[in-house]
């Protein structure tokens, strides 16, 4: 069952990045501190490298143990390994390099210079995720602390677009994605499934160019023409919005005392 989002507006871009990256960590200590170690879901895009980029320069991120963090990535692009437009290599390149990650723990999405089309690429990540799930988490992907997804001005997130046959899925947690609207056409990425097994779910927007989107995926708009409306969390779903990217929310749903 879904959980009501909870909406927290920034005045701008740069503040809603500092302020996520503090959420994360806090939320990452607190996972290491009940079980040992903590489980998140990268997002790449815009808000995505800004987040990673202020947690790479935030001084709290020493509190975190990186060596018993597990990253996992809500979608990729399939391009070679090292190529710039990979969200992973862009992840690298804003923080995992500059911190102790267990290498073991993080679990990229297959490059399209192996041997795999993104069909057998999306087999595999499932399998990897199907691999880390334990008995407790009733499911075929381990039940992630926080997922965090960009929303697209068109209401994607991963890569899940309105009306494609990736957002109808109900079955497989990973499908290769074929003529997405948006370069590369060729992609991999959770599904609404997937996503729906995570205990928090956080939907990044900043700017005005995802205004539209946000008021869009908050007004009750199904999820096969607005995907950000199907994303939802176990026991949270949080949007993190700056000012513009609020603008156009009916007034009842903007919170009333956003920083």
């Amino acid at each position: 069952m879904s959980a009501a989002p909870q909406l927290v507006v920034h005045r701008d871009k740069e503040l809603m990045a500092q302020a996520a990256a503090a959420r994360l960590i806090t939320k990452i200590v607190d996972a290491q501190s009940a079980r040992g170690y903590a489980s998140v879901v990268l997002t790449g895009g815009r808000n995505g490298n800004g987040l990673l980029a202020a947690l790479s320069s935030a001084p709290a991120k020493d509190a975190v143990d990186w060596s018993r963090l597990d990253l996992w990535w809500g979608d990729e692009r399939f391009l070679p390994d090292g190529d710039p437009e990979r969200n992973y290599t862009q992840a690298k390149e804003a923080l995992l390099d500059s911190v102790p990650l267990n290498p073991a723990r993080v679990h990229p999405m297959p490059a399209s210079d192996g041997v795999y089309e993104a069909d057998a690429a999306a087999a595999q990540y499932a399998a990897e995720l199907s691999a880390a799930a334990g008995p407790e988490d009733h499911g075929p992907v381990p039940t992630f602390d926080v997922l965090m997804l960009g929303v697209g001005p068109d209401t994607h997130v991963a890569s899940l677009f309105p009306e494609l046959p990736a957002v109808r899925e109900t079955e497989r947690t990973v499908v290769g994605v074929h003529g997405a609207p948006k370069p590369p056409p060729t992609r991999i990425t959770l599904t609404l499934p997937a996503i729906r097994a995570a205990r928090e779910v956080w939907l990044l927007a900043a700017g005005e160019d995802k205004a539209n989107a946000a008021a869009i995926a908050l007004s009750g708009a199904g999820e096969v023409q607005a995907p950000a409306a199907g994303a939802y969390g176990r026991s949270r779903t949080l949007w993190l919005l700056d000012a513009a990217a609020a603008s156009q929310l009916p007034r009842d749903l903007y919170p009333p005392a956003s920083p």
